[in-house]
């Protein structure tokens, strides 16, 4: 059982990141900075968010099967809304400095802790941070579901990071973010049927 709740994670979550602000704001932050140093310091951001999801998705567990159901579908709506919302909206302009000149002048400790507040403040509300909850209060299964979590938006942090700021222009983004929110929309509409159906 541990298995299938984190490939589900991951797998939800993956595609929901590949688009989003947390994947630009790396690949500004590599760009200014040292990636390894960023690399660290997005990853305990995320762990710590996955942290605060799965705890407030357990929470959601010890409801009773149909309103459990229902905070499911209302946490898995929002995020397909987030998600449509960023796809289908007007094109913004994410470009940001780019160049090194910081890089060497900066400590890995400055650019880690940088780097951690950046993503901190940005995964709050975020798509994947109410898939998390959902998902952990819908299988029950809160370290499966928080690993698989955090997998998906480390290897998009190492994805950004490997490839570098030129990627955000190459990208399809928008085509992403839609298939990702009707995913959302689908798994919201699933358990809202669960709430309402004997």
């Amino acid at each position: 059982m541990l298995f299938s709740p984190l490939l589900v994670t991951f797998v939800l979550v993956l595609p929901a990141e590949l688009p989003d602000k947390t994947m630009l704001a790396t690949l500004l932050l590599t760009a200014r900075y040292r990636p390894w140093p960023v690399l660290v310091g997005v990853s305990t951001a995320f762990a710590v968010q996955c942290i605060i999801a799965v705890a407030f998705g357990s929470v959601l567990s010890l409801l009773p099967p149909r309103p459990m159901a229902a905070a499911v579908a209302v946490l898995f709506g929002i995020g397909a809304v987030l998600l449509l919302r960023e796809g289908f909206g007007a094109a913004r302009g994410e470009d940001g400095p780019s160049g090194g000149n910081g890089a060497q002048e900066t400590s890995a400790v400055r650019i880690a802790g940088i780097s951690f507040g950046v993503l901190f403040a940005a995964e709050w509300g975020d798509a994947s941070q109410f898939a998390t909850a959902a998902l952990t209060a819908r299988f029950g299964a809160p370290l499966a579901v928080g690993i698989g979590a955090w997998l998906a938006l480390v290897t998009i942090a190492a994805f950004a990071v490997a490839v570098g700021s030129g990627l955000a222009h190459r990208l399809p983004t928008r085509w992403i973010q839609r298939g990702a929110g009707v995913a959302f929309a689908a798994f919201a509409l699933f358990a809202a049927y669960e709430a309402v159906m004997p």
